[in-house]
């Protein structure tokens, strides 16, 4: 009995042992590597820059008053859409006390000149009408009589004028209106009643009551850096995408490249404008930031690969296709336009092939 137990662990300890090493040995032997595949597929390949910015209407007028004063009205309000010559405030004039005291007094003066003048002339008119005095001195207290009612009123206008900011002649005050010079939409009104505003004139910009813009014309104005504007040039084609609105792509067509950069964080940009296209009814906000990319180079419906199951020799380009279940030949491959991502097949691959690509 104890020698059967005795044989029996032996066995066991052997038994033991030998799965040991066999499990070891099992352990140690490589398994075999199987390898995915992908196939070429046709597909778009843009090569593009991009530029960050922002979209501003392209005609964007600052509508600034033709005298100083108080802004008595208001017509408008910031969306609201105008047509040019339309009303947009009213401005009520502050005479300067000193000029308005000298025009208060021309005109008094000038009344006093004409009484005197209306007077000689009534009583040199009743002496040629006697025949007692020629023709020739009676015209002369003609001519003086209406010179001093012609003085008066000149007088008037400009005290009128001082007052109000517009003559007797012109009918109405015009240049105390400030109307719109242009059709479109009113984007801001800085301006509120009771303040005081400039005028606009050669020293001075003058108050700006209200900036209007024709938001059907919108451009692109960003900046780019000075190691890709090599690349580009007027005519491209951009491709815009507005953070505030995500959704939607927009094209614009480049129109200018500044010829002269501007340093900025230690790096040279040079600003760039581009047209864009928007369709029927389309709106965007004025000052909306947009980042653009500028399609360098397009091709369409073209057959392609991932760049990762690319392998270089040297400057040659291939790929290795599969022949047998996981069994590779090298097959080089001529490459056109790359994004970076995917890259064109000119020759050697066919949709059909299957590429090796990583280890499963």
């Amino acid at each position: 009995m104890k020698t059967a137990l005795k044989i029996l662990a032996a066995l066991l300890v052997v038994g033991v042992f030998v799965g040991t090493l066999f499990y070891l040995y099992q352990k140690s032997q490589a398994k075999p590597v199987v390898f995915d595949t992908a196939n070429a597929f046709k597909t778009d390949i843009i090569r593009k820059t991009v530029a960050t910015g922002s979209v501003v209407p392209r005609r964007e007028i600052e509508i600034k008053p033709k005298v100083s004063g108080i802004i008595e009205e208001i017509f408008v309000e910031p969306g609201d859409y105008v047509k040019k010559d339309q009303l947009i405030a009213r401005v009520k004039i502050i005479p300067d006390m000193i000029n308005l005291n000298n025009a208060e007094s021309r005109v008094k003066r000038a009344e006093i000149a004409l009484e005197e003048a209306k007077k000689n002339y009534m009583r040199y008119k009743e002496l040629f009408a006697q025949q007692v005095i020629p023709e020739a001195e009676y015209l002369t207290h003609e001519i003086a009589w209406k010179t001093a009612n012609e003085e008066l009123t000149t007088a008037e206008d400009n005290l009128q004028l001082i007052r109000e900011g517009a003559t007797k002649k012109a009918g109405q005050t015009t240049n105390t209106l400030i109307r719109s010079t242009l059709n479109g939409m009113v984007l801001v009104v800085p301006v509120e009643v009771g303040k005081s505003v400039i005028e606009s004139n050669t020293f001075n910009d003058g108050t700006t009551i209200a900036t209007i813009a024709d938001m059907g014309e919108m451009v692109f104005e960003g900046k780019v850096d000075e190691s890709e504007v090599g690349k580009i040039k007027e005519g491209m084609e951009l491709i815009l995408s507005i953070g505030a609105i995500d959704q939607e792509k927009f094209t614009a067509i480049l129109e200018r490249i500044s010829p002269k950069g501007v340093e900025e964080n230690g790096a040279i940009q040079f600003e760039i404008k581009a047209d864009v296209r928007l369709k029927e009814n389309q709106f965007i906000r004025s000052g909306y930031s947009a980042n653009a990319d500028i399609v360098l180079e397009r091709k369409n419906d073209v057959l392609a690969i991932n760049e990762s199951l690319l392998k270089f020799d040297g400057d040659t380009a291939y790929v290795e296709v599969e022949t047998a279940p996981q069994t590779y030949e090298k097959r080089i491959i001529k490459t056109g336009l790359s994004d970076g991502l995917v890259i064109e097949v000119l020759e050697g691959l066919s949709a059909d092939d299957k590429i090796k690509a990583a280890a499963k």
